[in-house]
């Protein structure tokens, strides 16, 4: 099939949702589309839309990532974020980060150093000596904090160039040091010159699955996107569920799906350039 020339797909988590919930959760990725779809459809790379898209929904107390984050058990915030670029593979991920707003920023400042992976009070030195973080900030996250589930934005640029960003709040009541899936490549995001994706769910499950790896090698043997998620979330079964993948190859084709409970996402392209989102099982969910 002819080839777009920009594309994107950002999703808001697969979580449970009220009716009272959607029109928040609509905003939000509206909000994140216009910044990544601003970038791409003016020539801008895969890579800024990505950062940009997630960003946005970092910024958005609707999300369970930066100012929607979830308390571990100890009533702290530790973020996890990741991106990675498909024409480089260069990578960078944090986890257990703490005090700052946009862990997905420090993860892209991260992809021209050696150690492209940081947990942690390493991870917050890295995030402190750029400018990005600050003590006591996670405190005001704390208390801000509203979100479910991870968020994440897969993007094609006009030079053919695909990206892939993850960002979660993490886990409600967790242990402190929990690391999840959104950091780690081949779980929670991936990317090369084939296809990107970003998931989203319970980490340990997607760990289990290995759903990010199952999908990418799925497009990689010639299926198309859609088919590929359909093949990767098969390997949740029996597994706890709610988790769901958003995937995108080099031809801007997309797909997505989930399991269990409803999942928010939304796109763009330059064929189809008005913004689409998508509330998957929110007809059914009742206000409780």
């Amino acid at each position: 099939m002819p080839k777009t020339s920009w594309a994107v797909v950002v999703h808001g988590g697969c979580k449970p949702m009220k009716k009272s919930e959607a029109d928040p959760n609509r905003e939000g990725l509206n909000d994140a589309l216009a910044e990544a779809v601003a970038i791409l459809s003016s020539g801008g790379s895969a890579l800024d839309a990505v950062e940009a898209a997630v960003r946005a929904m970092e910024e958005d107390p609707t999300f369970n990532a930066g100012r929607g984050s979830k308390t571990n058990a100890e009533g702290e915030v530790e973020t996890d974020a990741s991106i990675m670029a498909g024409d480089t593979l260069e990578l960078g991920a944090v986890c257990a980060l703490k005090d700052t707003l946009h862990p997905v920023t420090v993860a892209r400042a991260l992809m021209p150093e050696t150690e492209t992976l940081l947990a942690g009070e390493g991870a917050y030195r890295f995030a402190e000596a750029r400018g990005l973080a600050r003590r006591g900030v996670g405190k005001t996250l704390a208390a801000e904090g509203a979100g479910t589930t991870t968020v994440g934005c897969v993007a094609l640029d006009v030079e053919g160039r695909l990206a892939a960003a993850t960002s979660t709040g993490g886990t409600g009541g967790s242990k402190p040091g929990r690391v999840g899936d959104s950091p780690l490549p081949g779980l929670g995001l991936y990317a090369n010159k084939v296809a990107a994706l970003s998931a989203t769910g319970q980490g340990e499950s997607i760990a289990r699955a290995m759903l990010g790896a199952r999908c990418i090698i799925a497009i990689e043997n010639g299926q198309e996107p859609q088919a590929a998620v359909e093949h990767a979330l098969t390997y949740l079964e029996g597994l706890p569920p709610h988790s769901g993948l958003i995937a995108m190859d080099a031809h801007g084709r997309i797909g997505w799906g989930h399991t269990g409970d409803q999942m928010a996402l939304g796109w763009a392209s330059a064929e189809a350039p008005d913004f689409r989102v998508e509330l998957s099982g929110i007809e059914e969910a009742e206000d409780g």
